[in-house]
């Protein structure tokens, strides 16, 4: 019985360990299949025509406000920041060029991407796990209409459509920001900023954001509109799914955006 001891506490480690393994895998693969679903809805009629332009309203036009100001304080920070850093090896010309790159490549689309699902994954998730308890979502199967293309296919084609949208805003105001700091603290000439980033900008630079952006969008009311439709019964469980929404579509992103770069960056 000694003997039989170790292996009774090793079989009960690897199987505290194997838990939440075999959980989080199976939550993937629920999360991958329904985003199949997704997809397989979207090219299948009918669409509700209302309910994307309502969603594309939320998403894209009330998202502009937050998306802005992020990335405008975002470009004149890494304005600075890059100023400070090139004086310790008489680089500071390159400013333009780093904030032009890096708003367009990096910045823009992951700082966009997670206002956004700060934003709208924790409405969706919110809005739909609301529906889900008061059992709108079953009133919507009585009156024969499918929940999926009723609720998620418009949010998501909205999302995959407004992100990159407001990821090409971002990207300008962004670069106006630090064109701002550059020209009234860093004493650059303005005509000598603007030509330094046109010409070290290239269309694949913007290009690549604007595909990353596309991706964060699907990714963020895809989320959102999971996490609501698998939301628990009650105010705690809807404010459950808002929390998971928001930082499953987070960490997501952040995943995605290094895929992404690997792929378009690495040769």
């Amino acid at each position: 019985m000694i003997a039989d001891r170790p292996a009774g506490v090793l079989a009960m480690i690897l199987a505290r360990i194997g838990r939440p393994v075999v959980a989080t895998l199976a939550a993937f693969g629920r999360v991958v299949l329904f985003a199949l679903d997704t997809v397989r809805h979207l090219v299948t009629p009918p669409f509700y025509w209302r309910e994307f332009g309502q969603a594309l309203m939320q998403i894209g036009w009330f998202s502009l406000p937050v998306v802005g100001l992020t990335a405008f304080f975002t470009g004149g920070a890494l304005a600075l920041q890059i100023y400070s850093g090139g004086s310790r090896f008489s680089a500071e010309a390159v400013v333009p060029q780093i904030v032009a790159i890096g708003m367009a490549r990096e910045l823009g689309p992951v700082l966009g991407g997670l206002m956004v699902a700060a934003r709208v994954a924790s409405s969706i998730a919110a809005e739909i796990g609301t529906m889900k308890v008061t059992e709108q979502i079953d009133a919507l199967v009585t009156l024969s209409t499918h929940p999926m293309k009723y609720l998620t296919v418009p949010r998501v084609l909205a999302a995959t459509l407004a992100v990159p949208v407001l990821v090409g805003i971002g990207d300008s105001i962004g670069i106006s920001g630090g064109w701002l700091v550059g020209i009234t603290k860093l004493d650059f000439n303005s005509a000598t900023y603007l030509k330094n980033t046109t010409d070290f900008l290239e269309v694949w630079d913007v290009g690549s954001g604007l595909v990353k952006g596309a991706v964060f969008g699907f990714i963020v009311a895809l989320m959102g509109c999971y996490a609501g439709m698998n939301s628990g019964r009650g105010a705690q469980g809807v404010g459950a799914a808002t929390k998971s929404a928001v930082v499953a579509a987070s960490v997501l992103i952040l995943a995605a955006n290094y895929l992404l770069t690997g792929v378009f960056f690495t040769s």
